[in-house]
């Protein structure tokens, strides 16, 4: 989905309350991976991943000059020979620590194991986010937690395109006095277009 039509979306959607709670999930998406310099787990479940929404986080992390957006994509089923960023698996849930933040999706209730597996990465210190169905174990779980019961008038997928792209506009400053790409874009166009210098 592009920019238009997630703007075209977000008209749609006016005066519910959708565009606030993506928006504030969003901002505590990103205020948790940049506060800590990044570190985004991505996750699904056997039967979904979330790999869509792992390519709109790493396009808005280049479009916003915020690096911290764009997650690794931990997968089920994947295996050494994939290519590097498809080959992160379960054992890197494990792994998860303090400064990292995990963000679960999944279109239903998520199973034991990978319930044990987000459990015990904020014992250890990560900060859990989740996306899915609503009440259940992964939401009380989830230091935040955005709910998409069946029957709204929005399905996951969509949801995710709106946390995607808030996630990326609302992006702060890059740290360190670097400019963000679209102000140095914006700085080139206005080179670009002003016209030539007086000559006496």
């Amino acid at each position: 989905m592009d920019a238009v039509r997630v703007a075209l979306l977000r008209e749609v959607l006016a005066g519910t309350e959708w565009l606030g709670a993506t928006r504030r999930f969003a901002g505590v998406l990103r205020g948790s991976v940049v506060s800590h310099g990044g570190g985004l787990l991505l996750v699904g479940t056997p039967e979904y991943e979330p790999w869509h929404l792992a390519a709109h986080l790493v396009d808005e992390a280049a479009w916003s000059g915020t690096p911290e957006l764009a997650p690794t994509l931990v997968r089920h089923d994947a295996r050494p020979s994939d290519p590097a960023h498809l080959s992160v698996g379960p054992g890197r849930l494990a792994a998860a620590r303090r400064g990292e933040t995990l963000l679960v999706v999944s279109p239903d209730r998520p199973d034991a194991p990978l319930l044990e597996q987000v459990h015990d990465a904020r014992r250890a210190g990560a900060t859990v986010l989740s996306l899915g169905p609503g009440e259940d174990e992964l939401a009380a779980m989830a230091h935040e937690s955005l709910a998409v019961p069946e029957g709204t008038d929005l399905d996951l997928d969509t949801v995710q395109h709106l946390v995607s792209a808030a996630a990326g506009e609302n992006a702060v400053p890059a740290p360190r006095g670097r400019r963000r790409f679209r102000d140095r874009l914006s700085r080139l166009a206005d080179q670009l277009t002003a016209p030539p210098p007086a000559r006496w």
